[in-house]
């Protein structure tokens, strides 16, 4: 079986009826892979590939929200955000500034603005539930995937949770 959607296409399911979609797309001076996945067809609605999709061309406001969402946590200084830059200061050292993008004197918020937007997963299936419909995954060094941060977002875009992944 197949679920075709005019920006996914064609989804054709794997035979255990999983669907699985992917690509790379640019934003602004990164390449971020978006991929699209549910476990069983059966349980994707076309509202859901419709919101993916909007999600997907409105990436660049989606990353400031989710940027946005992990400076709100920097108040909490047991926030998994803080426990993420304080732990990337240390690895990085005096090298640390090597790696940041704008330096303006304050490191956090530097760092923040220096995560690269690796990837974003969109669970088709979880559309309207409680579970993230789509996962960020942000990275200071885009080549030490333990060490990243997700940012889980609701059907509606909304930040949900941001979380360390190392």
């Amino acid at each position: 079986m197949a679920i075709e959607h005019d920006y996914f296409g064609l989804l054709e399911s794997g035979p255990d009826g999983s669907i699985f979609w992917s690509e790379t797309i640019d934003l602004a001076d990164q390449r971020v892979t978006v991929d699209l996945t549910a476990p069983d067809q059966d349980d994707v609605s076309q509202a859901a590939l419709d919101v993916a999709a909007a999600m997907i061309s409105s990436l660049e406001q989606i990353d400031l929200t989710s940027r946005n969402a992990m400076v709100a946590e920097l108040d909490d200084r047991t926030s998994e955000v803080t426990e993420y830059l304080l732990q990337q200061q240390e690895a990085f050292g005096d090298d640390l500034d090597d790696v940041l993008v704008d330096i303006s004197g304050d490191t956090h918020i530097d760092i923040i603005r220096s995560l690269q937007l690796v990837s974003m997963t969109i669970l088709a299936d979880e559309h309207g539930g409680t579970d993230p419909f789509a996962v960020l995954e942000y990275a200071l060094d885009a080549d030490a995937a333990d060490e990243v941060l997700l940012v889980n977002l609701t059907s509606d875009g909304a930040v949900q949770s941001v979380t360390s992944a190392d």
